[in-house]
């Protein structure tokens, strides 16, 4: 990695508040690297198959080149880029990046409109991305914006969902239309708290990672607060 980032970590918290090195969390299946971007804190996710070496990226959000080190740096190849939704602060790097590797990317079919480049696939709710041996599920969640799409990853028992902007500690994505956070909290409600297990691993779009567990308790507050 460059200078002013620390090593790749093999320590994984999900916190990268502290430090800029990107971390690394081994599972059966795969390897996640999780790397802060940007002016906004933005999250990238790296998904390596440990089987086959393929890679999907998750949000090639911004710091084209800190994006590249690391994928060039990690043992792989990279086949996908999947954006999880049109907000600028998630796709300022991804014309750089896609062009450099040479890589497909995706994207929600109503979110792939306002991306700079025009995606190779349009994924909508229920379809599956295979990279390597990994199957992704993927799914719509709309309020945040009209084309979210979270994707849920099985490895053994446990699910590992890359939300976006949809769901962080503490509660949904921001919205700003009338009706907006009632649509997605409940997308958020019916198809990933009553879907997936409080073992579910939560790695969002910015900040910390959760889990279903402790976010469960508090899906009445946030109804009750309206955001």
């Amino acid at each position: 990695m460059s200078p002013q980032d620390a090593s790749l970590s093999d320590t994984y918290t999900g916190d990268l508040s502290e430090s800029p090195a990107p971390q690394r969390r081994t599972l059966d299946s795969a390897t996640i690297v999780k790397l802060s971007v940007g002016p906004m804190d933005n999250n990238v996710y790296v998904i390596t198959s440990r089987a086959t070496g393929d890679q999907l990226i998750i949000d090639a959000a911004n710091d084209a080149d800190r994006i590249l080190e690391l994928v060039r740096e990690l043992p792989g190849t990279p086949r996908l880029i999947v954006t999880t939704h049109r907000h600028f602060d998630h796709w300022q790097a991804l014309e750089k990046v896609a062009g450099e590797l040479g890589v497909t990317t995706a994207a929600g079919r109503h979110d792939a409109e306002e991306l700079p480049v025009t995606p190779d696939r349009l994924v909508d709710d229920g379809d599956t991305i295979t990279v390597g041996d990994l199957s992704f599920e993927a799914i719509h969640l709309v309020g945040h914006t009209p084309g979210s799409i979270a994707l849920a990853l099985t490895d053994g028992d446990v699910v590992h969902l890359f939300t976006g902007d949809c769901l962080f500690p503490g509660g949904v994505g921001k919205t700003w239309e009338p009706g907006d956070f009632e649509t997605l909290l409940g997308d958020v409600t019916t198809k990933i708290f009553e879907r997936y297990d409080d073992s579910t691993v939560v790695y969002p779009g910015h900040g910390k990672d959760t889990s279903l567990g402790a976010e469960r308790p508090s899906l009445a507050e946030w109804r009750e607060r309206g955001w």
